[in-house]
């Protein structure tokens, strides 16, 4: 399952499990006789796009299968067609593509600026979308999707896969069994270290301007999980942050020196990402470089930084709960904590995905300890674990149990990708509601985009303000 995962992200057991608990799989029918596979095309075909060309070559080929690819980069299709001879289509003919490969779905893996543009164009050449997050970058991105949807009829699925990974859905189950009340607050910290961390800021992610800031690209991860948790909306967000680690100004400020101007050659450096020690980042990246220029492992301390890398968010919700949130990218360690307060107590999730950045002997970064003869895991202060504790008033605390999942995410990348291509197939209704739509999407990335005007003018931002093109209650 190692394709689902950021070369860069934590591995720990929960991404490398292999088989899932039965209450956190939803059940399928059968695959009726006769019945024609669907036809996916795939447009961006870097990195996280294998996720979905693995699925459809592997457990979820008897119901659909890849048609053609878009990509204005051919070296990265030769990576994935395999000599399987699929047509190709330069970002420009999408159109053509959906009509001429007769197209039922577009999988959207593309840098995030491209989302809006893509979905709508699919959607209005009468093709189906699953789009990868954040569902866009930007108010008028959201208004052009949820336009399309609202002429055409389409559908458009968003792939939220934290919402699958157990330990997520267990505490949505604690919170809509109503264990500890009705909320009041959340708090959410997340940690990113400075392995994953760091690698926002070497790719395509570093310019706001493709991205949306982690605010956007990483943290709608986070506010759908709240969004979804408290079953709410966002009415009002107010953020503080700035660039205090990485970009080439606070590399100044810190006496770094110099630095190198790319990863891949440099030896010693805990900073610098090779992409040569990586099969699959060389194929899709180095040796496709001559085809359009783009580097995958800038150093991170480089000029052109325009991403923040801590950020504090205070946000209201329409049901009165109020959100806390804060984001570090260079932390020693990776993983978040969840506290959740309402009038009947407490529940707590604390998730260590990795509990200390490890170098080898030559000042390199060991990507999976648990890989390594002899590795320790910190002598035990901080232990790679999933924790969910529920504590009511007047009682004594629970550790409330997590069932397993597979793969990637915490867990949630193979669970999620049964709803992906076969929902139409899923047996009653999902009781945690996993499932997301465009409309999720807005409501994730709504908070995102309305923390960066309040970034820019230090005031409180009404999400209502935004014009989203759409309700979000």
């Amino acid at each position: 399952m190692s394709v689902d995962q950021n070369p860069t992200a934590p591995r720990p057991p929960s991404s490398r499990s292999t088989t899932a608990s039965a209450s956190v799989i939803p059940d399928f029918d059968p695959v009726p006789p006769g019945r024609p596979r669907r036809r996916y095309a795939v447009v961006g075909t870097g990195h996280r796009a294998g996720l979905y060309i693995e699925a459809l070559r592997g457990e979820h080929a008897d119901v659909g299968e890849i048609v053609a690819w878009c990509d204005p980069n051919p070296g990265r299709i030769d990576y994935y067609d395999e000599q399987a001879g699929l047509p190709r289509y330069p970002p420009g003919r999408l159109e053509a593509m959906v009509t001429q490969c007769r197209v039922d779905v577009v999988i959207v893996t593309t840098p995030d600026l491209h989302h809006a543009e893509m979905v709508d164009r699919a959607l209005r050449a009468g093709a189906d979308a699953v789009v990868e997050k954040p569902l866009t970058t930007d108010a008028p991105g959201c208004r052009r999707i949820t336009q399309a949807v609202r002429d055409t009829g389409r559908d458009v699925v968003m792939t939220f896969n934290y919402r699958y990974a157990p330990r997520n859905s267990s505490l949505r189950e604690v919170i809509a069994a109503g264990i500890v009340g009705e909320v009041t607050s959340v708090h959410f910290e997340w940690a990113l270290d400075t392995v994953h961390g760091a690698d926002y800021f070497r790719r395509w992610h570093r310019d706001k301007a493709n991205s949306g800031g982690l605010l956007v690209h990483k943290s709608s991860h986070h506010f759908d999980l709240v969004n979804w948790w408290l079953d709410d909306v966002p009415e009002r967000v107010f953020a503080l942050g700035g660039l205090r680690f990485y970009g080439d100004k606070a590399a100044a400020q810190r006496g770094l020196g110099d630095r190198p101007d790319r990863g891949t050659g440099t030896p010693g450096d805990p900073f610098s990402l090779d992409l040569r020690d990586d099969p699959r980042l060389k194929a899709l990246y180095l040796d496709a470089e001559r085809h359009d220029g783009y580097r995958r492992d800038l150093d991170p301390f480089a000029p052109g930084v325009s991403i923040e890398d801590n950020l504090s968010l205070l946000v209201e919700y329409a049901g009165g709960a109020t959100l806390t949130y804060s984001l570090n990218a260079h932390s020693p360690w990776e993983g978040y904590r969840v506290t959740v307060n309402g009038t009947a107590g407490r529940a707590e999730l604390e998730v260590v995905e990795r509990s200390f950045v490890e170098l080898d002997v030559n000042g390199r970064v060991v990507l999976d300890p648990s890989a390594t003869p002899g590795a320790t895991d910190d002598d035990g202060l901080r232990p790679q674990r999933d924790r969910l504790v529920v504590q009511r008033h007047w009682e004594r605390p629970q550790e409330y149990d997590i069932p397993d999942g597979i793969g990637g995410h915490g867990g949630g990348d193979a669970i999620l990708l049964k709803d992906v291509f076969r929902r139409d197939l899923r047996r009653g209704t999902d009781p945690l509601a996993r499932a997301a739509g465009y409309l999720d999407g807005v409501r994730a990335v709504a908070v995102g985009i309305a923390a960066n005007r309040s970034l820019q003018t230090r005031l409180p931002v009404d999400v209502t303000d935004l014009e989203l093109g759409v309700e979000l209650a």
